[in-house]
């Protein structure tokens, strides 16, 4: 069957023919329809430090949605048929183990997450990364509840959902995003403010910034920003390294904490508001023979929202 592969950094991702997997005792098949990328892939073939934990070749693909197409010995709880999404932590999913850059993958019934009712696998396939992270980040690490002023630095695949959660949860939400023809937007999913920079929101003494882009100078603008005592979350890996300007972290006594993923109720959590209509991620889409043109896309960053490629019916 045909799928994408890593073949190591500075290498561009390739398409090749590998063969099909079978569903081992605890695992299933998933017959992929769609897979989201995001800018981790263009990380991946950028920077060594990814290269920690990526086997090489690999098949990528972190954010899977399809259907169970084969159950392996012992599967009780899942039936070919199953809409599923997969949760990617494990293995790590797309790094460690094959991923959903290819026609089936193969999963543990541990990472599957059943897609309600009506919702679209593109939309689900977002969830499993794109949402997770977010929620993981707003709820899990930013610990935001109803009432707080949340800062959020990047509208893109991830903010424009971390920032609608938090509106959704109740918070304060103010937006710093470079792109000015996606304000409007983020306006209209719940932002009170939006600018340029984090920095310019110094003034309204915000609990807790969350830097999904993660650029180094953004998580640095972060901790000149949030108040006193506040709390920064680190979730964007736009770079592997910051410079961080200690003066204002020691003296504000900030709080910096990193993000990575979540859990299988965020996705399920996520999932449940995009079907009831309340959170609705813009999405590109994109052709699954166009792969390696969205990577180029997302790292030259010409992708509004989330990038998913989707398998022809």
């Amino acid at each position: 069957m045909k799928a994408w592969q890593f073949n190591g950094t500075h290498k561009p991702f390739t398409r090749v023919e590998i063969d099909e997997p079978t569903a081992g005792p605890g695992k299933v098949v998933v017959d992929v329809k769609a897979a989201g990328l995001c800018h981790s892939d263009v990380g991946i073939l950028e920077d060594e430090k990814w290269l920690a934990f990526t086997k090489v070749p690999i098949v990528p693909g972190h954010e899977t949605a399809g259907v169970i197409s084969e159950v392996g010995e012992g599967v009780t709880e899942w039936q070919v048929g199953d809409r599923v999404a997969v949760w990617p932590m494990l293995g790590p999913f797309g790094y460690g183990v094959n991923g959903g850059w290819e026609a089936r993958a193969e999963a543990e019934t541990e990472q599957l997450v059943r897609i309600p009712e009506g919702l679209s696998f593109e939309k689900a396939a977002a969830a499993t990364d794109a949402g997770m992270t977010s929620a993981g980040a707003v709820f899990g690490k930013g610990e935001v509840k109803a009432g707080m002023k949340v800062g959020i630095i990047g509208f893109g695949g991830l903010g424009q959902i971390g920032a609608r959660l938090a509106h959704l949860e109740g918070a304060e939400v103010y937006v710093a995003e470079v792109k000015e023809d996606v304000w409007e937007t983020a306006k209209a999913q719940g932002a009170v403010k939006v600018a340029k920079s984090i920095t310019e929101f110094k003034d309204d003494n915000l609990d807790v910034i969350i830097d999904f882009a993660g650029f180094g100078t953004t998580t640095n603008e972060a901790i000149q920003t949030v108040k006193f005592q506040g709390k920064v979350v680190l979730v964007g890996m736009g770079r592997l390294e910051a410079t961080i300007d200690t003066n204002p972290m020691i003296l504000g006594q900030v709080t910096l904490v990193g993000s990575n993923g979540g859990s299988k109720d965020d996705i399920a959590m996520v999932m449940k508001w995009m079907a009831s209509g309340e959170l609705e991620p813009t999405i590109t889409m994109i052709d699954f023979e166009e792969i390696a043109d969205g990577v180029k896309m997302l790292e030259e960053g010409k992708v509004t929202g989330r990038l998913v490629a989707k398998v022809a019916d």
